[in-house]
């Protein structure tokens, strides 16, 4: 057929990424996104889910869901310079402004569009973003979507980003963006470094907080105020599909941005907004948040027990210092076959190849979360020892 002359370098393709071993299918759940969970017909234990504090299934939420959906519907109709402001989308970002001690707030449809829309329309032509060089994805295509110069300065390298600001010190903007935790490893930003030198060269800053939302902070605020650095961050990214448990991103900032962004950001405006029961549902995540902080505590008890445990047992996970632990285990292939031994062992963890990591870096990229037992994490240590052992990852 002539369709299938046309996709015949797709077949390729794939085909190389099976001869390498890195071909994988999806993996469909039948059950909620919870500790234990139902992945291609059989019950396994979950390290693969950013359900960092257990709010995807927490009575609270569902309840705000199920409310918020009954009064107003199952969904908004319009975008939101149309028809598709709701009083709820508005409720959610003064709350969101509230909790990370910033003037205003706007959220988008996802981080990944968040990190878009931001970059894409806040610099431009003649501006410089100065970017660390493992920021995620979502950073790295909103940059090529700007017209601004790209500068990437080594990772978590604070002399090589002062080299950075000073090459562009006359530059009308200069933007430095960083994750708060990096997403592959699980390292903390150095950000108190990073504040002082772009405050010193009149430098924006932007923290994509997706993953220290909900873990780091005051009842998760996130990685700038961890730092102590509440009103020195120009833009905080955080997400609501991770620890916050529902979906969505956001944008907290003084207003100016906010204002500026929804006349600017492209995916904003020429995206339907959220169900009325995703915000209620997000509302309510934030409620928890800050009756419930014995959730993060319980988060890093957790994942000091489990990182001890793969240490104990000779496995190497990098720089993590966050719940995101990776178990590197070198070469692609190996990291999904590991996996695979892992899923016969009952353990759902993911594995982690080129190019979303370096060659020679592949991993099994696991997360604790607040939720699991002490039972739980003990079952997945021994299913890692014995398939560690079985691959001679580890003696």
């Amino acid at each position: 057929m002539i369709t299938e002359k046309k996709t015949q370098f797709l077949v390729e393709e794939l085909d190389q990424l099976k001869k390498n071993g890195l071909f994988r299918p999806l993996r469909v759940l039948a059950s909620a996104q919870d500790t234990e969970v139902v992945v291609d017909g059989k019950r396994v234990l979950n390290l693969s889910s950013n359900n960092y504090l257990g709010l995807t299934t927490h009575p609270r939420l569902k309840r705000a869901m199920v409310k918020a959906t009954e009064e107003l519907g199952a969904g908004s109709g319009a975008v939101r310079t149309i028809a598709g402001t709701m009083a709820i989308h508005e409720e959610l970002e003064r709350r969101l402004a509230e909790f990370k001690h910033t003037e205003a707030s706007l959220v988008f449809q996802s981080g990944f569009t968040a990190n878009l829309g931001v970059l894409q329309s806040l610099v431009k032509e003649g501006d410089v973003i100065i970017s660390d060089e493992l920021n995620h994805a979502s950073i790295i295509d909103g940059i090529r979507l700007s017209k601004a110069e790209r500068s990437i300065f080594k990772h978590r390298d604070l002399d090589d980003l002062e080299r950075h600001l000073e090459k562009h010190r006359e530059k009308r903007v200069k933007l430095v963006v960083t994750d708060g935790v990096f997403s592959m490893d699980g390292d903390i930003a150095p950000l108190a470094g990073i504040v002082d030198r772009a405050e010193r060269f009149g430098a924006m800053i932007m923290v994509d907080d997706a993953h220290a939302s909900g873990v780091l902070g005051k009842n998760g605020r996130g990685s700038v105020n961890h730092f102590g650095l509440d009103g020195r961050v120009d833009l905080q990214m955080g997400t609501l599909s991770k620890a916050i448990g529902v979906l969505g991103g956001y944008v907290a900032a003084p207003q100016p941005v906010r204002d500026f962004l929804i006349h600017r950001a492209r995916p904003f405006l020429f995206s339907t907004s959220h169900p009325p029961g995703v915000a209620a549902a997000c509302i309510a995540a934030i409620d928890v948040l800050l009756a419930e902080p014995e959730r993060i505590e319980r988060l890093w008890a957790n994942t000091a027990r489990f990182k001890a445990g793969l240490k104990r047992l000779g496995f190497e996970t990098g720089a993590s210092e966050t719940p995101i632990t990776p178990v590197i285990v070198g070469k692609g292939s190996v990291a999904m076959e590991l996996s695979d031994r892992l899923f016969g062992l009952g353990v759902f963890a993911q594995g982690i190849g080129y190019p979303t990591v370096p060659e020679g870096r592949a991993r099994i990229r696991t997360i604790v979360t607040s939720v699991h037992t002490d039972q739980q994490l003990d079952r997945a240590l021994e299913a890692f020892e014995k398939g560690g052992k079985e691959l001679g990852v580890i003696a």
